[in-house]
């Protein structure tokens, strides 16, 4: 890592929900804190959900977003790379952030070393034990024919549609009650140990629980969830040393 410079991640925006007009002051929010973290952003790491609802047609987007977009390309534009992993409500994510933006997409955990800590980094969801329901579900969702039968869709009902079910159907969404589970039932916790049986990273970082949390699953290992920009404005950042959750207050 360059010297003075931090690696930022954040996750759990989903811009679009509960309608476009309660989400804008939140979004907005978001694009304040990008340009104030472009000054010392080594990198800035997007772990999934940053809309509620996403498709990509062959030559159509949802509409909207456009204060995000354009503050994404402005990073990109300046050099900052920006990494961004596809999270349960984004799973229709295809190339329009790879050709458009330069941001390449990731669709699973990766690892990535940063002054030799090692970071497995991912949004969350469907990973460790249990959540059967919605492990079936997203099968069904990232199926190519799936995708194909919804692209036949006249983009104002497909992207109608998608937006009414990610906000009311919890089985589509993968989402839970927002609240600590204990540290034996948090699968994520577990999902991190179980890793650490084969191999050591230094950091877990994920998203998907909405909830910020930093806890011990191992000797020198942390898994660190993100929160959201929903009721807590939360982000990670590693100065190269350690890693922290904040609250972002502006």
């Amino acid at each position: 890592m360059t010297p003075n410079k931090k690696i930022y991640f954040a996750s759990d925006q989903h811009f679009g929900a509960p309608t476009r007009q309660k989400s804008l002051p939140r979004e907005q929010k978001f694009v304040a804190w990008l340009d104030e973290i472009k000054e010392d952003a080594e990198a800035v790491f997007l772990l999934g959900d940053l809309f509620d609802f996403w498709f990509e047609y062959k030559t159509v987007i949802p509409r909207g977003f456009i204060r995000v977009f354009g503050k994404l390309a402005e990073l990109r534009d300046a050099g900052i790379p920006i990494y961004f992993f596809i999270g349960n409500h984004d799973l229709w994510m295809d190339d329009y952030f790879e050709k458009e933006l330069d941001i390449p997409v990731y669709r699973r955990p990766k690892e990535f070393s940063f002054n030799n800590k090692l970071f497995l980094i991912g949004h969350g969801d469907g990973l460790g034990p249990g959540d059967k329901g919605y492990k079936r579900m997203k099968k069904v969702f990232t199926n190519p024919f799936a995708k194909w039968l919804f692209r036949w869709l006249h983009p104002d009902i497909g992207v109608k549609l998608g937006q009414y079910l990610s906000v009311k159907n919890k089985l589509i969404s993968g989402d839970e009650d927002v609240k600590f589970l204990g540290e034996d039932n948090e699968w994520l916790v577990l999902y991190s140990k179980r890793k650490l049986e084969s191999k050591h990273y230094d950091y877990f970082v994920f998203g998907h629980r909405h909830l910020p949390m930093t806890i011990e699953v191992g000797k020198n290992a942390k898994y660190i969830n993100l929160g959201d920009w929903i009721g807590y404005f939360t982000y990670g950042v590693f100065d190269g040393k350690n890693f922290e959750l904040k609250e972002y207050k502006s």
